[in-house]
């Protein structure tokens, strides 16, 4: 694959997201953790288990985060999702993170994520916080004023609780 053929982490998100859904999960992108930092999918199963999914378009798109190590302690499981030709050996071993590929259509976990239950205040806070968000964008978007991929203004106001 050449420079030019590389997959969009667009794609890579749509992909990612898409799998989520068909395994009955809801999903959000770009959301917004109480520490300011912004995921680039968050989704919560049936059973409220709760993951995080960073999205990584290249080599050097890995090399300069520093932010995802923040990710792990705001989930159940932690993901990185790559295209399928995305030099795996670069990131975390298998009890930090679980990795999943794709080709910008078709995903494949290749490796599950190790589990780790969040504290039950975390996961309530989460879990409003999440379904604020949801309710909001869904708001924007029947509107007329917004797509939902997208945070809406006045997202990252705080929930309390």
């Amino acid at each position: 694959m050449q420079d030019s053929d590389a997959i969009t982490t667009s794609r890579i998100t749509d992909a990612v997201a898409r799998m989520f859904v068909e395994r009955g999960d809801a999903c959000l992108r770009e959301f917004t953790l109480r520490t300011g930092r912004r995921v680039d999918i968050i989704a919560i199963d049936s059973g409220g288990r709760i993951t995080i999914i960073e999205v990584k378009s290249s080599r050097q798109d890995f090399l300069s985060d520093r932010k995802w190590h923040e990710y792990p302690e705001w989930a159940d499981r932690f993901y990185f999702a790559v295209a399928d030709d995305f030099p795996r050996d670069i990131l975390p071993g298998s009890d930090q993170c679980g990795i999943i590929i794709t080709d910008g259509f078709d995903c494949l976990e290749l490796r599950s994520a190790p589990e780790s239950r969040l504290a039950a205040q975390r996961r309530g806070h989460l879990t409003r916080r999440i379904a604020h968000v949801a309710m909001r964008r869904l708001e924007f978007i029947n509107s007329g004023n917004g797509t939902g991929e997208k945070p809406a203004p006045g997202e990252d106001d705080e929930v309390s609780g």
